[in-house]
This record gives structure tokens, C-alpha cells and sequence, in this order.
């Protein structure tokens, strides 16, 4: 059976609990060991089942008693992301992830939008006939390289357009058996 392990930290900011374990469980870092291990006979990854033993810290009545919790990798990813979201809004934190996106940046600058715009409408405010206009302006004046740079970055992995000549379909003549046309001899 093979098995891969690795070893990080992860850290959470808030205090936290783990499906399973009763205990709530302090912010701070723990130690985690991810061990990946495929069944028998199968070697695709999906199949693979991932476990992760997470180094707890010492309960204050046992300062000397070293503790570890095995848990799934589903479950503590679930943990880290409640964890991320914590004192954020849904909608935020998708905003962050999405300014974070750089070919989101690059559509946004293709259509000349800035971020505080972007920011502006995801919380709700009117963006005004001026922002529009100012985006419009930002727009044209955009350097006719940087607009091709973009274009070429929006078609980038597309086949380029077929020769419309070599497209063209013969159709045999309508009233002509065969679709050849007489000759005169």
C-alpha cells in the first residue's frame, strides 16, 4: 500500500471544534500530519483516503500530557475555511477572492473598471453616471498595445479563425445528373 505524508502547520484565529471531539479547541498553531494511502488495487486518486493527525496543545490540568486527534482532511478544511470566514461576510470574502483572480484583473482593466468601483458595487452602493463615464474614458484611452495585449490574452488557447475560402462548400449543380456540368465539344 502506498503512502505519502506530509507534515505543516495550521493556524486558526479563532477558537474552534472538530466533528467528533467534544472539546473546543483554543486558536493558535498546530502541528498537522497528512497522510495520504491508496487501497489496494487502486490507483486512481480518487480513491485515495486522506487522514490528518493534528497535535493538540496541553490541557492546562495535564501541562505534560501530549495529545494528538486524527480527523479527516474534509473536516479540518471545514474547520480552516469557518475559521477564515469568521467575522467576515460570504460576499466579502468571495470579493477578496475574486480581486485575488488575475484574469479577473485583467477583464477589469479591459473594461476599464477599477477596484474601488468593484468594491462600490459588491457593497451595495450606486455606482454614478460619472464613475461610468470615467470608466469609459479610461476605457479609450488605453494604449492601442495594451489593448491588443488583452485581446490576445482573452483569445489565448483559441484556434485561430479558418480561411473563410477554404471553408466554402461545392454543391453539385441542381438540374444536372452526377453534378457534372456539359461540355461543349
Amino acid at each position: 500500500m502506498d503512502q505519502l505524508t506530509s507534515k505543516a502547520v495550521a493556524i486558526f484565529s479563532r477558537p474552534f471544534t472538530l466533528p467528533g471531539f467534544d472539546e473546543t479547541l483554543p486558536a493558535g498553531e498546530y502541528g498537522i500530519e497528512t497522510e495520504l494511502s491508496a487501497p489496494p488495487g487502486h490507483l486512481t486518486p480518487q480513491a485515495w483516503k486522506a487522514s490528518v493527525l493534528i497535535q493538540l496543545h496541553p490541557r492546562a490540568s495535564h501541562p505534560g500530557l501530549a495529545r494528538s486527534l486524527t480527523v479527516s482532511l474534509a473536516d479540518l478544511e471545514s474547520a480552516q475555511a469557518k475559521d477564515k470566514l469568521s467575522g467576515k461576510d460570504l460576499s466579502q470574502f468571495f470579493l477578496e477572492e475574486m480581486l485575488a483572480d488575475p484574469m479577473v484583473r485583467l477583464v477589469m482593466q479591459a473594461d476599464g473598471v477599477s477596484e474601488a468601483q468593484i468594491r462600490r458595487l459588491y457593497l451595495g452602493e450606486c455606482v454614478s453616471d460619472q464613475d461610468r463615464e470615467q470608466a469609459a474614458l479610461s476605457a479609450e484611452e488605453a494604449s492601442p498595445s495594451s489593448a491588443f495585449a488583452i485581446q490576445s490574452a482573452e483569445n489565448e488557447g483559441m484556434a485561430p479563425p479558418a480561411d473563410n475560402r477554404a471553408n466554402k462548400v461545392v454543391s453539385p449543380a441542381p438540374d444536372i445528373p452526377g453534378g457534372k456540368e456539359p461540355r461543349d465539344d
